[in-house]
């Protein structure tokens, strides 16, 4: 296998995703800041021109960062943080799926709309009228998930899964682009902090 890898968010989730799984996947570097995934040669690997890709032995090509992580779990022997049962399995990809919609998106479109504009106005459809609006979405659901991580380790209760990755990845990024985790939300900090202390982390 080979990892088509950048700067940003989502690839951040898959390499933190495959350190916790403890595998080894060579990795090759696109160079996002110059649009070297939106020229021929990338888009031969990937039609949709984003980051990061997986390929395969077989040499085809999966996209998606929660699909690349479930791939991946699902051929990993050592662990799972996707789930052991199907009730698990269900409860992380209802959290993920929350998580993905209501703060992920808002919050990275918030940011291609405003902050990141001169770099994605010429790559992607942008709305900068939307961009506060978005951010203050991705707040609010924010602030509604400090009161459900109440008495929890982490997203779903005890068990870490890829719903923790996605958000502590998407919530670090947006900490560097003018998005940061309001003060009052207490348990996001905390969880923040537990995550972050994760040698993954750091992927």
């Amino acid at each position: 296998m080979k990892l088509y890898n950048s700067m940003g968010p989502n690839p951040h989730v898959v390499r933190m995703y495959i350190k916790e799984l403890g595998v080894d996947i060579p990795t090759v570097e696109v160079d996002l800041m110059h649009a070297e995934n939106r020229k021929s040669d990338f888009l031969k690997i990937n039609a949709m021109g984003q980051l990061p890709a997986l390929e395969l032995d077989n040499g085809s090509v999966l996209s998606e960062i929660t699909v690349i992580c479930e791939y991946l779990d699902s051929i990993s022997s050592a662990k799972t943080l996707i789930g052991d049962t199907p009730e698990e399995q269900a409860e992380t990809r209802m959290w993920v799926r929350r998580i993905d919609l209501n703060i992920c998106e808002p919050m990275a479109n918030g940011f291609r709309f405003g902050e990141g504009l001169g770099l994605f106005k010429d790559r992607i459809i942008t709305i900068p009228d939307a961009s506060e609006g978005l951010k203050e979405i991705a707040q609010s659901n924010l602030k509604w998930l400090d009161g459900q991580l109440e008495g929890k380790e982490y997203i779903v209760g005890s068990r870490f899964t890829l719903a923790d990755v996605l958000l502590f990845c998407f919530l670090t990024f947006g900490a560097t682009v003018g998005q940061p985790v309001a003060g009052e939300l207490k348990n996001i900090t905390a969880w923040l902090g537990r995550i972050g202390s994760r040698p993954s982390a750091s992927a």
